[in-house]
């Protein structure tokens, strides 16, 4: 059985490496994959590419005996086949082509009566040919070699037999775990029950060491049980250690952990999902709530690119996401956007909404339409946007702008939705900190007015590549801090770009450069914009590289293709023990590679025809280097010359004598260990004063005496 998956935009990406047209768009229709291996009953392959207007035609084919070549496709089938063929159309530009198997698998006997049984264990062995066809015309075709086997089932039921894994607290899972061989001797498995005397002689001296070969460790030296009473010396019964001796060797020596015995339960149960708990407070990142303790929720893309429509809104995160969706008919009238929310602070705020109509069509609407469907008048929305004003650890208020539309259906539709937040009613400057950056905030950049001498606001963008994945029609999005982030998109050249190569350069130079507008960048997250000393400036790393103006043989090379943007941050001071991050400095650097016509890469050859678009990649990247401003005191002539004491190079540690004494000491209670210390120093004492070596100087003392 084969199956792909993959989203809208990688089938789009996959169609323009695949083939180019003359004109620069969609390439003609092609199946990916193109050629299946099959071993199940139901195979799967997606047809890429311009599919209004398709469609399928499925037949079995055999090769020819002289030449061994498959026949040509044929919008007309060539003989019947055991396969159901369906379609499903995915996105505007691909649609999912499966076959199922419509007879049994099961093979034949005495005693069955399934009527489409196998004959043989080998099934099913054809060759298939599906065709895809505009006007009883094929435009693209996908073979498939299918080798299939019967399922056998088993005459018994399975035994009920299972399998006791003793207690792992006490005892390991096999007394020789190297015996992975039921009924065989295992080499070098000297505790191999299975193995003869005669067969262990051959590699007695090469046996398994440790666990893994049966040989578990033995009794510890520390141990009070392991020393006995003739090789005691004085002062062994204090230090020995008490542990039990069912301990595993796995779990550690001194494991003391209670016995969790197994419940039964049912295998494969749903996971038992607790209903949300709303905080009393919000903080970054928290969940916002509705009045009856549900998520509030809005339509927001995944990581994969799918349009989640229930998707938490996380308290103090921006977020822009589209969703596209083909309209068969109008929609049912959407829900009432009026929602009571909770603020946070044990109130209630409720969503006010604001309508407005969308003058410009082409950011939701596109160009695919289904010529067979009757058209229809719409009234739709196109587009959800949020403003929730906050303030401190609650909400104050929040407005949603409805932008519809009257389009006419059925059409793909590109709905819009987006959330920002807002301290007070300061709509004009969004903060990113106070006064330190906070994670995944924008990056605050901007231009020095010289008539105003004020400080204007201007982004530090990135690529974000739209669905052809041209930068013509790609949109930006802002730099986050803290997030190291690669995107790209793609620029057509031609042959005679290439005969200029200095203006290609400086065209290309431009485009990335427009992606950083701004000359300053705030050091804080929450700048003076009438204050200099808030900015430091962007600098740029410029190439000094002396290239041909020209070229002759369709190569460029020194393009700036990549936009790099490093940024240094650091740590200065803290605001209630939380520590606050600073921007340093930030430098913007071009990467140059060479830019070369690649010829036959499609049904028209670039290098022959001059105003041939060929796409190339241009990329932008940013990066947050942390360079922290407080370093260490230098190390003195003592701890330099004197490294006996020091305790990461040495195995004997003097400061640590008393570590069970000190604070770094986290295995039980400071005032646990404190009282087994004193507890243990009195029992010095005594065996001191009552023990041989006070006796000794007792007697040497009235011996003195005397």
């Amino acid at each position: 059985m084969a199956r792909l998956s993959s989203s809208h935009v990688v089938f789009q990406f996959i169609c323009i490496i695949i083939m180019l047209l003359n004109d620069g768009t969609i390439c003609n229709v092609v199946f990916q994959p193109a050629f299946i291996l099959a071993s199940g009953p139901r195979i799967s392959s997606f047809l890429v590419g311009n599919v209004s207007g398709i469609s399928f035609s499925l037949s079995a084919v055999s090769s020819s005996n002289a030449t061994g070549s498959i026949p040509s496709s044929s919008c007309r089938p060539v003989s019947q086949t055991q396969w159901n063929l369906s379609n499903e159309l995915i996105g505007k530009n691909a649609i999912l082509v499966r076959l199922n198997l419509n007879r049994s698998l099961q093979l034949c006997g005495n005693e069955t009566s399934v009527p489409d049984c196998c004959l043989e264990p080998l099934c099913l062995q054809e060759t298939l040919l599906v065709s895809a066809c505009v006007d009883e015309t094929p435009k693209a075709s996908l073979l498939i070699q299918t080798q299939i086997y019967a399922q056998i089932v088993p005459n018994k039921p399975p035994s009920e037999n299972k399998t006791i894994i003793p207690n792992q607290v006490f005892e390991p899972l096999g007394l020789c775990p190297c015996d992975v061989s039921p009924g065989e001797c295992d080499i070098r498995c000297c505790c191999d029950q299975n193995c003869s005397q005669e067969v262990l002689g051959l590699f007695a001296t090469q046996c398994l060491p440790g666990p893994f070969g049966g040989s578990f460790s033995p009794v510890p030296e520390y141990q009070c049980s392991a020393q006995s009473s003739e090789n005691n010396p004085d002062w062994f019964p204090f230090l020995c250690v008490t542990s039990s001796l069912d301990n595993n060797p796995f779990l550690g020596l001194f494991y003391n952990g209670g016995t969790v015995s197994p419940k039964p339960r049912p295998s494969f149960q749903a996971l038992q999902m607790t209903a949300p708990v709303p905080p009393i407070n919000y903080r970054q990142g928290d969940p916002i709530f509705t009045k009856d303790n549900q998520y509030f929720t809005i339509p927001q893309n995944s990581g994969l690119g799918q349009c989640v429509e229930n998707a938490p809104v996380a308290f103090l995160e921006n977020f822009e996401s589209q969703c596209v969706r083909r309209l068969q008919s109008c929609p049912s009238p959407s829900d009432d956007l009026k929602v009571d929310i909770k603020d946070g602070w044990g109130g209630i705020v409720t969503v006010s909404v604001v309508d407005e109509v969308a003058d410009d069509l082409r950011l939701f609407l596109s160009n695919s339409r289904d010529p067979i469907s009757v058209p229809q008048q719409c009234d739709v929305v196109v587009a959800l946007r949020y403003t929730l004003y906050w303030s401190e650890n609650g909400l104050t208020a929040i407005t949603v702008t409805r932008t519809t539309a009257n389009i006419t259906v059925p059409v793909f539709l590109s709905r819009r939705y987006s959330a920002e937040f807002v301290n007070g009613n300061e709509t004009s400057q969004l903060n990113s900190g106070n006064p330190g950056y906070q994670v995944k905030r924008p990056v605050i950049g901007g231009i020095l007015d010289s008539d105003t001498e004020v400080i204007q606001t201007a982004q530090i963008n990135l690529w974000q590549p739209g669905g052809d994945g041209l930068c013509s029609s790609a949109e930006l999005r802002p730099a986050l801090f803290g997030i190291n982030a690669t995107s790209g998109c793609m620029i057509p050249v031609s042959l005679l770009n290439m005969t200029q190569c200095s203006q290609l350069r400086e065209t290309v130079r431009n485009i990335l450069a427009g992606l950083v507008p701004a000359t300053l960048v705030s050091t804080t997250g929450k700048p003076n914009f009438s204050n200099l000393s808030d900015w430091v400036n962007i600098t740029t790393s410029v190439q000094n590289s002396s290239q041909p103006a020209e070229s002759s043989d369709g190569e460029c090379s020194a393009v700036p293709t990549h936009l790099h943007i490093h940024v240094w941050n650091g740590i200065m001071g803290s605001v209630q023990g939380v520590p606050q991050t600073f921007i340093q400095a930030v430098e913007i650097s071009f990467i140059e590679t060479t830019w070369r016509i690649e010829c036959g890469t499609g049904r028209v050859n670039p290098c022959l025809n001059p105003e041939l678009m060929q796409n190339f990649p241009v990329t932008s990247s940013v990066t947050f280097t942390d360079n922290p401003l407080i370093t260490q005191p230098p190390r003195s002539r003592f701890s330099i010359n004197f490294t006996e004491f020091d305790c990461d190079r040495n195995d004997v540690c003097w400061p640590e004598l008393a570590f069970p004494l000190t604070r770094y000491y986290t295995g039980e209670p400071y005032s646990q260990a404190l009282a087994k210390g004193l507890i243990l120093v009195f029992f010095f004492i005594a065996a001191s004063v009552l023990g041989t070596p006070w006796r000794q100087i007792r007697q040497a003392w009235n011996t003195a005496s005397l």
